[in-house]
């Protein structure tokens, strides 16, 4: 089966203030998840950035546009709240992307989602904004005087209408005091390895997150975010297109020390209020991914304040959590994304993901 480039793509490639301003929007939830999951798993946030970079710029130069590239933030949430190590992370980061490239080159994006389920989708997304809440009280705890002025800084920024940039600005001061501890880090460039962090380990905890995942980015990630390169930028692209590219992400990330990635819907709106028209906003944000990366020490890391990172993760655990319900209507569509989200808390995210599929499937052809 051949598949055809982006009909509607367009060479404009803008470098400006108004680029850069927009590359930030991409950047609010995924650099906190970066430095969180750089701080309490064996990865290594070098290479991890560097992945980022190159990925940015690569998927904003194929087609055309500031198109997003994030952490798969269900399995990057596992590993933060300690539910994977890295090693299997990796390993569902290969599977992930072996998934989505088949059903992309398939078209079966569309078929899978109608037998899911959206509030089944949501319900993981409330599940994992759930459990990032519960690590972020915990660091929180480490600290409470700290984590009181974090937030303070928060709510500060937040009143003078810059809401969505206040996570930059409370990691920015995060990093100061990190470099204040540790001093100021000499750039090393990463050094080429395979497998970095450690060999891809596939256990029952890495397939029941490769579900879980799979659910969120099949609607989030390709659906979704296809809807929106059509209402923001007048773009023809399509949700089996991005399912290809995020296939062959994380197939080519995870083995030199990435992290599972995809696009996202929230992201790419993100840039687009940030000002980003052009993939110019995609290069630049590479680019500085690429700069972070010569400097992200294990020393840096270690300094950085824990009370301050459980600050961050509740600010990405509130807007994830207001992402899963802000699209729900009606009270049976809502009780799902409760339940699942309870239950994906209590026991795990790919149980909640079966039986939430399984109880949709129900509701959906019961008896009239």
């Amino acid at each position: 089966m051949a598949h055809s480039l982006p009909t509607s793509r367009r060479s404009d490639l803008e470098f400006s203030t108004r680029e850069l301003t927009g590359a930030l929007g991409d950047s609010v939830t995924v650099l906190p998840l970066l430095v969180a999951l750089g701080a309490t798993t064996s990865v290594s946030l070098p290479h991890v950035l560097v992945g980022f970079g190159v990925f940015q710029i690569v998927w904003g130069l194929y087609y055309g546009l500031p198109l997003s590239v994030e952490p798969m933030k269900a399995l990057v949430g596992l590993a933060i709240v300690g539910s994977l190590s890295y090693p299997e992370l990796a390993a569902a980061g290969l599977l992930a992307g072996g998934v989505l490239l088949v059903v992309g080159h398939l078209g079966w994006i569309g078929e899978i989602q109608r037998l899911v389920g959206e509030p089944v989708i949501r319900g993981i997304q409330f599940a994992v904004a759930l459990l990032l809440l519960e690590a972020a009280v915990d660091l929180s705890l480490a600290s409470p005087t700290v984590a009181a002025a974090g937030v303070a800084v928060v709510g500060l920024v937040a009143l003078a209408g810059y809401s969505r940039s206040s996570v930059l600005v409370v990691l920015a001061i995060g990093g100061a005091a990190a470099v204040a501890t540790a001093g100021v880090p000499t750039p090393h460039v990463p050094d080429p390895a395979l497998f970095p962090a450690g060999t891809p380990t596939v256990s029952a905890a890495a397939l029941e997150g490769t579900v879980a995942q799979l659910g969120m980015t099949i609607g989030n990630a390709a659906i979704a975010t296809a809807l929106l390169c059509g209402d923001l930028y007048d773009r023809d692209v399509s949700a089996d297109a991005l399912s290809r590219s995020m296939g062959v992400t994380c197939l080519a990330a995870v083995p030199i020390g990435g992290v599972p990635m995809c696009h996202g819907s929230g992201g790419l709106a993100g840039k687009y209020a940030f000002g980003a028209r052009t993939a110019g906003a995609n290069v630049l944000l590479g680019l500085g991914y690429v700069a972070l990366a010569l400097v992200a020490t294990g020393t840096l890391l270690a300094a950085f304040p824990m009370a301050v990172l459980g600050v961050l993760l509740v600010v990405v655990a509130v807007e994830l959590g207001r992402a899963a319900f802000a699209p729900v209507e009606g009270v049976p569509a809502l009780a799902f994304v409760v339940v699942v989200g309870a239950v994906g808390l209590a026991i795990n995210v790919g149980v909640a993901f079966v039986l939430g599929a399984v109880g949709y499937w129900w509701w959906e052809n019961r008896p009239a």
